[in-house]
């Protein structure tokens, strides 16, 4: 579901010289359904840069980033448009959303954009944050006036509103309480269980130990710099 061979990253520092960081090099690695995999490494080795590469944040210099068979190195802005809106989700540590647009309708719109009616899209909305403990006297505020943990808290509801085959999941407990932790790993579990192939980075470490299936280290993947 998930396939990467042979990619690399450079970054051009254009303020700099235009000097030349290799980030990634000759990364392969596959995720099929219904497994979770974790990205782990020190600090710098290139987690997150990688998985904006997946999502198409950063475009990869060379090789393949596969998600359901369709490259996404090559393909063209419409089609990266549709794999995220259809196919891969992205949870975020941040919740980036239009202000003034209701909280249920923020969790509601990645079910209206592959066209769920409005009722169905919101209950599902409704349920993720009862579940996820957002005060329903919130529900109809803008997120963005939220505390940190409750815009987490959103970002997450959003994220698993949508079905989507496969998954990027970034820090997704970070800063919870163990109450919202485990509902977060409960929502990954049943994630997994119908079939979502899923690429996380935990720092987390008991939790990465509850929902992931094997670790993938990346800093085999990142080029030897001289000391």
């Amino acid at each position: 579901m998930i396939e990467l061979k042979d990619v690399s990253k450079v970054f051009t520092l254009h303020n700099q010289g235009s000097a030349v960081i290799e980030v990634l090099s000759g990364v392969s690695l596959s995720v099929k359904p219904g497994e979770c995999a974790a990205l782990t490494g020190s600090s710098g080795s290139g987690k997150s840069t990688l998985m904006r590469m997946i999502y198409g944040n950063y475009m990869a210099q060379s090789g393949e980033i596969r998600i359901g068979g369709t490259d996404l190195v090559r393909a063209e802005p419409r089609e990266v448009i549709r794999i995220r809106r259809e196919t891969l989700g992205y949870v975020s540590q941040f919740l980036r959303v239009v202000p003034r647009v209701a909280t249920l309708d923020v969790v509601a719109e990645p079910l209206r954009a592959v066209g769920v009616d409005a009722d169905t899209a919101q209950a599902r909305a409704r349920a993720l944050l009862t579940q996820l403990n957002i005060p329903q006297t919130l529900w109809s505020l803008s997120p963005t006036t939220f505390s940190g943990g409750e815009q987490q808290r959103v970002n997450i509801a959003r994220g698993f509103a949508h079905p989507y085959p496969a998954m990027l999941l970034d820090e997704p407990t970070a800063s919870l309480d163990a109450q919202n932790r485990q509902v977060v790993l409960t929502l990954i579990e049943e994630a997994k269980a119908r079939g979502a192939a899923i690429i996380g980075i935990f720092h987390d470490e008991a939790a990465r130990d509850q929902v992931c299936d094997r670790e993938i280290d990346v800093t085999g993947y990142a080029p030897r710099r001289a000391a």
